[in-house]
């Protein structure tokens, strides 16, 4: 007999995002690298599949499986509040293999291209350019955390100012029934830190540990006969750290944030208790990615 799925909440997670795990293998679901080489005609289906889904026109003989499966392109190729098609470099499925190959280079020529990867971030040059003359006193791989520093400098720069309009105009929170309570800048600010210590995360792994590793490796006299093999060892390797730790980062906090009412703005409390009077105790907001 066959199953009525016209009641299928698609947009439902799979997993419970109010635990670690539950966030952990919703992201390693969305950022599988392997649904980067799905075709258009693949994201074109997911997206009618997600979209009819919703109004609950599912087409007849299709399969639970096959809702999740679209659903899992739908997120890992379109924007989540626009539902637009992202540029490849920018989807979700995109963020492991364009990570390893950034990252691992940029370990692999660790003084020349870190200054010139973040020549456009003025406080990521200034890690850099620092780092880079303490560094010629230090020991070999002390050298080799210099991306990394940059790096981390620089999400805390990038971020901040990409998203600059919600610090200013506030990120819209809502109840939790997701009615509209305001905009709110403290907010923001509580997303965008969260976002910044994912990134960091996210990279941290592969671009403190891994220079350790290659240092070793490359003491082997394969490798010291073959140096062609550094660089796309390494680009492998950060493949392997970033497949687990894109996941762990982005679950580290709940995609919708949650936060006391007597956090926000005396304004925008004001504006909730006339409102709702004393019903409304916690706010709710995407964080973002």
């Amino acid at each position: 007999m066959e199953a009525d799925l016209s009641s299928f909440n698609i947009d439902a997670p799979r997993w419970d995002q109010c635990t670690f795990l539950g966030r952990v293998k919703h992201f390693l679901n969305i950022t599988d690298p392997r649904t980067v080489f799905a075709s258009e005609q693949e994201l074109d289906w997911a997206r009618e599949v997600v979209q009819k889904t919703r109004m609950g026109l599912v087409p007849p003989g299709t399969q639970v499986e096959q809702l999740l499966y679209a659903k899992k392109l739908y997120d890992s190729a379109f924007h989540p509040d626009t539902g637009e098609k992202m540029n490849v470099i920018g989807r979700m499925s995109f963020q492991v293999p364009g990570g390893m190959i950034i990252t691992g280079f940029m370990l692999q020529f660790y003084r020349q291209m870190a200054l010139s990867y973040f020549t456009a971030t003025t406080t990521a040059v200034a890690t850099a350019v620092g780092m880079n003359m303490w560094t010629k006193r230090a020991p070999p791989l002390v050298g080799r955390w210099v991306p990394f520093a940059a790096v981390a400098a620089a999400n805390c720069v990038n971020i901040p100012m990409m998203r600059q309009q919600e610090l200013i105009q506030g990120i819209c929170v809502k109840d939790r029934n997701q009615n509209e309570l305001g905009y709110s800048q403290r907010a923001a600010a509580v997303g965008i830190t969260q976002v910044v210590i994912s990134r960091i995360t996210m990279a941290a792994p592969g671009m403190i540990l891994l220079p350790v590793i290659m240092e070793r490796l490359e003491r082997l006299p394969l490798m010291k006969k073959v140096k062609l093999l550094h660089a796309p060892l390494q680009v492998l390797l950060c493949g392997c750290f970033l497949l687990f730790m894109v996941p762990v980062a982005c679950g580290l906090f709940p995609q919708e944030c949650k936060l006391p009412v007597s956090y926000l703005e005396p304004e925008l409390q004001d504006s909730i208790k006339a409102k709702y009077g004393e019903q409304v105790l916690f706010a709710y907001f995407n964080k973002g990615l």
